[in-house]
């Protein structure tokens, strides 16, 4: 639930919390009894026309009631959110994606379902950090894209600002996705 409330976390929140959900800097969340939450805009959308005999229903787990098996989602949480998992012997990491991109993806692959890679990588370039950043090299996500394993390699963004008496400073404004803000400016005073 903390998770989908971070807008470092998830480029879409699905979460709209009050109170205190962590930040950037690996602080952890307040306790539950401190904070509230409720579903966003977006997240209505996962839920959209549940009720229209849409999806298949099966028993809760103590047989009390019926969940959905899956949920009709007119929203693409899962490319455009990512999302990351470890199960036996296998993990996964799938990086968020802008929402425009992957529609258009999608409606390019419902037009033409042969496209070929290339092509998709033209509608969809690459992920789309929420922390921005700057990704270096194109042969990482090619990998990941056409084989399902591969390395993005990133950057934070900067920019050199002048201060006055011929000095400058280096101001970060971007960071790569899930570095800890924290950690980086501890590291950074280090050097």
């Amino acid at each position: 639930l903390v998770r989908m409330a971070q807008d470092w976390s998830l480029r879409v929140p699905l979460i709209d919390g009050q109170g205190n959900f962590g930040s950037i800097d690996g602080d952890p969340p307040a306790a539950m009894r401190y904070t509230e939450s409720r579903l966003t805009k977006v997240a209505h959308e996962l839920l959209e026309d549940i009720d229209k005999e849409t999806v298949d229903f099966q028993d809760t787990y103590d047989a009390s009631g019926s969940e959905p098996k899956v949920l009709p989602a007119r929203f693409p949480n899962l490319l455009v959110n990512g999302s990351g998992g470890i199960a036996v012997g296998m993990a996964t990491n799938i990086p968020p994606h802008n929402l425009g991109e992957v529609c258009n993806g999608a409606i390019a692959l419902i037009d033409n379902p042969a496209i070929d890679l290339p092509a998709l990588m033209e509608i969809v370039p690459g992920p789309d950090f929420p922390t921005g950043g700057i990704v270096l090299g194109r042969s990482g996500i090619y990998s990941a894209y056409s084989t399902g394993r591969g390395s993005i390699v990133m950057r934070g963004r900067v920019n050199i600002e002048a201060r006055g008496n011929d000095r400058e400073s280096i101001v970060i404004t971007e960071i790569p996705y899930q570095v800890n803000k924290a950690s980086m400016i501890e590291k950074m005073a280090e050097l």
